[in-house]
């Protein structure tokens, strides 16, 4: 299985993920033909990647040179432009994931709905191709899993469509949750709205915070616009094998409780899933002397059981902690917006070997029209799986 682990020393942006893919070996004629298929207006931008230094240090610098004029576009353009294209599945999941982390954080930073969101800088052309761009390229490199390093945070101020936002941009920090960042770095917008988006949409949950063991095949250096002064603005992307047997391997972790709060425990499992974790349960046990308890077990990546284990033992009462690793095997699983009597909803589909076997509605989406619509949340459901929607593809 082919993974991209990021090393993010001096930020991420989305011409510098764009840029450090290519340097992988993707063709930037290949770029230029796949992004074809989006129907932007002919002739409005150019591609170039040509090699550069920062500090001495070579890399690929890839330039989008936009010549049309500028248009801010709204989510749900951009969203349909993707669906329209004769892209790839997988490209246009890729990307749609990343517009959608996009949306949910302006919209959230905005107070609008989600449909309603328009973006600026990150509605531009340019940016649309470093999404696309990078969603192409993944698959080029037939990149399963992404990992990235503790992002720096940086400082100062930023000058935007909003006005001077403070760095990093509101959005930008709302992406950030739950992503491992530092505050080890000088000044300067270090994360864009472009690079954490693809972070937060297709890197695990949590972020890595030492570089997966992988057997690298390949190095690629993406240079950033500008030049610090503290370090060399690149980002390296290490391209590499994970040998996984047929199963995935992760660590199950337990301890048993016996003087925490339900109001604690409930606590600490949000906590958990909000940090990463892949599941979170609760199992009643009797303990010494015939005291009712609990036992809290998660499953986690293995480079996430440092941090995880160290939420638990600061929010609750144990003193110890359990762990080993397991092996699993899951199916294949991915998300596709489709069209339903509610608007666009995003369904899971459920894969085995590339033979469909199953599509359910995706609860937050059906959780938030009946909230929003004040329906019973079966009839949501009900209404849904009755759909054309969930009919599609022979399901």
């Amino acid at each position: 299985m082919n993974i991209i682990y990021f090393d993010c020393y001096a930020g991420i942006s989305g011409d510098m993920t764009v840029a450090a893919l290519l340097d992988l070996g993707v063709p930037l004629e290949y770029l230029r033909t796949e992004l074809a298929k989006l129907e932007l207006p002919a002739g409005s931008f150019t591609l170039d990647a040509h090699r550069t230094e920062r500090k001495q240090l070579p890399a690929l610098l890839f330039d989008v040179k936009v010549h049309c004029q500028h248009r801010h576009r709204h989510y749900a353009g951009i969203n349909a432009m993707i669906v329209a294209s004769s892209l790839s599945d997988s490209v246009k999941e890729r990307a749609q994931r990343i517009f959608r982390r996009l949306a949910e954080a302006e919209a959230l930073v905005h107070g609008v709905a989600i449909e309603k969101v328009h973006f600026h800088e990150v509605g531009s052309l340019d940016s649309i191709v470093d999404i696309v761009g990078t969603a192409i390229c993944l698959e080029y490199l037939g990149v399963k899993t992404i990992y990235a390093a503790p992002l720096p945070l940086g400082g100062g101020f930023v000058d935007t469509a909003h006005g001077r936002l403070p760095v990093p941009a509101p959005a930008t920090a709302e992406l950030l949750r739950g992503l491992a960042v530092h505050g080890e770095c000088g000044r300067g917008e270090r994360v864009t709205p472009t690079g954490a988006a693809i972070l937060a949409a297709l890197a695990p949950a949590g972020g890595c915070q030492v570089q997966p063991a992988m057997t690298i095949t390949g190095i690629g250096c993406g240079a950033g616009s500008k030049d610090f002064d503290d370090v060399p603005n690149i980002l390296r992307a290490f391209l590499g094998t994970q040998e996984t047997g047929g199963a995935d391997r992760i660590i199950v972790v337990e301890t048993n409780i016996d003087d925490s709060t339900p109001e604690v425990l409930g606590y600490v499992m949000e906590r958990l899933f909000e940090e990463g974790a892949l599941d979170v349960f609760y199992t009643p046990i009797q303990m010494k002397k015939n005291r009712p308890a609990t036992q809290l077990s998660f499953l986690c990546r293995p480079e996430q059981l440092e941090m995880l284990v160290a939420l638990v033992l600061l929010e609750t009462s144990a003193i110890g902690i359990r762990h080993f690793p397991v092996s699993r095997i899951t199916l294949e699983r991915r998300i596709e917006e489709r069209e339903t009597p509610f608007g666009s909803l995003r369904f899971k589909l459920i894969s085995d070997n590339g033979h469909l076997l199953r599509v359910a509605p995706e609860y937050e989406d059906c959780r938030r029209i009946a909230r929003e619509r004040h329906i019973p949340l079966q009839d949501v459901l009900r209404i849904v799986l009755q759909s054309d929607a969930f009919r599609e593809k022979g399901v």
